[in-house]
């Protein structure tokens, strides 16, 4: 739709807008020169049909179509070429000069506005000193955010409205401006240093776990937050240099145990951290490993090791050759174990190393075909969510209570097995609280009550 040809026309609403206050809708058709009239007359060009139309207005409505005597403009159209037409910087200016909190509303719950204009618009906004949901304007605004950017939100009705709305967006979003923007709201950024039981301290947590979070909420966080949330980032998966060194300056000694989770510890935080053992132990199970950091840990924590997921197979043969029963069973349950490790460690005959390899979900499923032989290895071959579906079923069949709950556990177990074992009992929560049932029940869409 082109406005220009609406210039010097006139138009009839019957209803109401829905993405603009009247007045503003008035006072955008009069910035194109477009007339608003308030009652159908000969000389009305155009018929717009909006929201919450009266019986009368919809009868009267109907009336002109079937006498044609207007044209009819769909409102959705008209008002996002209204939208796509507002001079941003005009509009701000004036927002700020006027301090008219209830237009800047408006705006802010208008879902044809681009999401760049969206956030100018919400940094502008005052939240005072309520938290989002303690006044009704807060209320809005929160609402308006889940609203625009909430993933499939007509199937998750009034989540816009639910304390822990804004926590489940975080959950679910990869926009990095989001994040951002939430990160650095003011009612959040009470909740930085409160408790769990705080739904504002969940969505911390929850920015500073999601993966697709931009390092500068993350250095926001470290900057203002208490020391789990410190923790939290410190255990994310990618870390770089720049935090890593943040986080060690907080001279916080449970962030800097929490950095010895990190894969790509730079080496000279390796090198700060290494001498004390609390710490080493867990460096020497989650650092990125060489010949020197290995020969480093291998004679106080070989165990670490064995469980450290970068371990070369140079390294691992070292393991098996050099050191125990419970370094072996370490490395046994490595997802990273290598092929020729496993069949070694299976000729050991050793229960407990046998019962890591066939649970390990990176065991190769010929030798989970070869272990199931073994009625022995049942047990633990149940608890691979790596199992191949025919292995599970033919267990299933075989097998007594102590499997039946570990398969109603299994994400692997097929669905038909899943439906049988919830009408029993003794595993119906565990069916219920199976990822890949509840995905299934989903998908079905036939309900379910936990």
């Amino acid at each position: 739709m082109e406005l220009q040809d609406l210039k010097d026309k006139k138009i009839m609403l019957f209803g109401k807008s829905r993405s603009f206050s009247l007045e503003e809708f008035k006072m955008q058709l009069k910035a194109h020169e477009i007339e608003l009239r308030d009652e159908y007359g000969d000389d009305v060009d155009y018929i717009v049909d909006g929201v919450m139309m009266t019986p009368h207005e919809s009868l009267k409505s109907d009336e002109i179509y079937e006498k044609k005597v207007a044209e009819f403009i769909n409102i959705e159209n008209l008002e996002r070429a209204l939208s796509d037409a507002i001079d941003e910087d005009v509009l701000m200016m004036s927002l700020k000069l006027s301090a008219d909190k209830h237009r800047l509303i408006n705006f802010l719950t208008n879902q044809n506005i681009s999401d760049e204009f969206y956030f100018k618009l919400l940094s502008m906004y005052d939240w005072g000193d309520d938290d989002f949901y303690e006044s009704d304007e807060n209320r809005d605004v929160t609402a308006s955010i889940i609203k625009r950017f909430y993933t499939n939100i007509d199937r998750n009705h009034n989540i816009e409205f639910s304390k822990l709305g804004l926590m489940h967006l975080v959950v679910q979003t990869k926009d990095e401006k989001l994040l951002e923007t939430i990160a650095n709201l003011k009612p959040l950024r009470k909740s930085f240093r409160t408790s769990e039981d705080d739904h504002g301290f969940r969505i911390v947590t929850s920015i500073a776990t999601n993966i697709y979070t931009p390092k500068s909420a993350l250095k926001l966080l470290i900057k203002e937050s208490n020391t789990y949330v410190k923790r939290l980032i410190s255990m994310r998966e990618f870390l770089d240099d720049e935090l890593q060194h943040i986080l060690y300056e907080t001279m916080d000694k449970d962030v800097w145990s929490s950095l010895t989770y990190c894969k790509e510890l730079s080496d000279d935080l390796y090198l700060k951290l290494r001498d004390d053992d609390s710490y080493a132990k867990y460096m020497a199970k989650y650092i990125k490993l060489d010949k020197e950091k290995y020969e480093f840990f291998q004679n106080k924590f070989p165990s670490s090791l064995a469980q450290n997921e970068t371990v070369t197979l140079e390294l691992q043969n070292k393991l098996v050759e050099h050191f125990l029963d419970d370094v072996k069973e370490s490395l046994a349950a490595n997802k990273n174990i290598s092929y020729e490790i496993i069949l070694e460690l299976l000729e050991q005959n050793d229960e407990k190393v046998d019962f890591a390899i066939y649970s390990n979900p990176s065991t190769p499923k010929d030798i989970l075909y070869a272990g199931f032989e073994n009625i022995n290895n049942h047990f633990a071959i149940a608890h691979n969510q790596n199992t191949p579906a025919e292995l599970l079923r033919n267990i299933y069949k075989d097998s007594g209570t102590n499997i039946h709950a570990v398969l109603a556990q299994n994400p692997s177990t097929p669905i038909d097995i899943l439906y049988q074992l919830q009408l029993d009992s003794r595993y119906e929560r565990y069916v219920k609280e199976n990822p890949s049932f509840g995905k299934h029940i989903q998908q079905e869409n036939i309900g379910w009550q936990v």
